[in-house]
């Protein structure tokens, strides 16, 4: 029934103020007709009635002007209490339903601070019109202190509802930050992982790619003065496709839902270990490679392990299709918490490699994911360097012999 109503109310704000006016009205007449003894009653005074209906009908801007209408209410109420002994009825908590209900709405469309304020003035204001005209003088009664405290009841509830309604309306409008934020955190990763897959594809289309031509075309130009040695050539362009699809299918793999039956087991990540492997298939198309290393070996992460694979299989490869030389470099140089990863060539001096840019930029985006820092620039005298600083995995500490001691 009280949630119907409620339903209503909130349909019809209009009709529903209209109604509660007149009902308040209604009761505050009736009021008026209660004589004090030795009448019980009469009928209502129109002095009385009329100023009751104004007090109501004021009610009907309590949504507008809220601070307007606990004025007009309170100015009424106050002299429907001033006229009682005169009039011969009791100023009772039924004539002060437009004054509660006014003060309800004040306390829930503004803050408690201003509610606070004009309740107040109100409940001096009743209490003083009350006490001050009384038929034998004025006079302080317990009833009309317990009238006046009556009036903070509707303001206080009122008070409490909108307390509640703004931490309901704060606590879904954390929730709706809350999810939006979850949103755009999903989104983030996703394109984090969208670029992390494209620049895996991009590395080993573009490796394996550039091998394959280059192969045949020196199967191509063999084919007629040295069938046999293109035969060779195309045996290893075979073998460079195989090793292209199988890299392939391994990168491919990372877009297919984790809850897919997983087929054969993938080969594992390729990291240094495989670096032999790497310049053995930039031999075959004309390019020789020299590895150096100094330093002692330190262990790295998986994601750092391949990540200095995949920036060097970058470098030679970019060597191979714009250097326009034969021979390049590898060092690899290890402190406790370091690599350094440079690959040179001898080629002709180059301000930007253009054609190699989407190369650069993923080498630059693959070495701030490991957290380390890439140079990629020309050489003073000739050819062009790439150079790559990426954190090693620091063996812990052992403890010193005062340590042991106290241990």
């Amino acid at each position: 029934m009280i949630a119907d109503i409620r339903s209503w109310a909130r349909r019809h704000p209009r009709a529903f103020d209209a109604a509660t006016a007149a009902a308040l009205c209604a009761l505050a007449v009736l009021s008026t007709t209660m004589a004090q003894p030795p009448r019980i009653v009469h009928w209502p005074p129109p002095a009385a009635a009329t100023v009751a209906a104004l007090a109501c009908a004021a009610l009907l801007a309590r949504r507008s002007r809220p601070r307007l209408t606990v004025i007009t209410t309170t100015a009424c109420t106050a002299a429907l209490g001033a006229m009682g002994p005169a009039l011969g009825y009791e100023f009772g908590s039924t004539l002060t339903g437009p004054v509660m209900a006014a003060l309800a709405s004040l306390a829930w469309h503004t803050d408690s601070r201003t509610a606070a304020r004009y309740t107040a003035t109100s409940a001096l204001a009743l209490l003083a019109a009350s006490a001050l005209w009384p038929p034998g003088g004025p006079q302080l009664r317990p009833e009309q202190v317990g009238l006046a405290a009556f009036i903070l009841v509707a303001p206080a509830v009122a008070d409490s509802l909108r307390s509640r309604r703004d931490y309901v309306t704060a606590v879904e409008a954390r929730a709706e930050m809350a999810l939006r934020t979850r949103e755009e955190e999903a989104r983030r990763r996703v394109g984090a992982e969208r670029m992390r897959i494209a620049r895996e594809l991009h590395d080993v289309v573009a490796h394996h790619i550039t091998l394959a031509h280059a192969q045949a075309a020196t199967a191509d130009y063999l084919l007629a003065s040295r069938p046999d040695k293109a035969q060779q050539v195309m045996h290893n362009l075979t073998a460079t496709l195989n090793s292209a699809l199988g890299e392939l299918r391994s990168t491919v793999g990372l877009l297919r839902e984790r809850d897919e039956p997983s087929g054969p087991s993938r080969e594992p990540a390729p990291g240094l270990a495989r670096l032999p492997d790497l310049i053995a298939s930039f031999d075959q198309v004309g390019l020789t490679v020299t590895l150096t290393q100094d330093g002692a070996e330190q262990p790295l992460s998986p994601g750092v392990d391949l990540t200095a694979y995949r920036i060097t299989q970058e470098a030679l490869t970019n060597v191979s299709k714009h250097a326009l030389t034969t021979t390049a470099a590898v060092h690899l140089h290890y402190t406790d918490d370091l690599l350094t990863l440079t690959v040179t060539d001898d080629g002709p001096p180059v301000q930007v490699r253009g054609a190699a840019g989407y190369g650069l930029i993923g080498m630059h985006e693959r070495a701030q994911a490991a957290g380390g820092h890439l140079h990629a620039r020309p050489r003073d005298d000739t050819g062009f360097e790439v150079r790559v600083e990426l954190p090693t995995l620091a063996p812990p500490a052992r403890p010193s012999a005062h340590d042991e001691d106290t241990l």
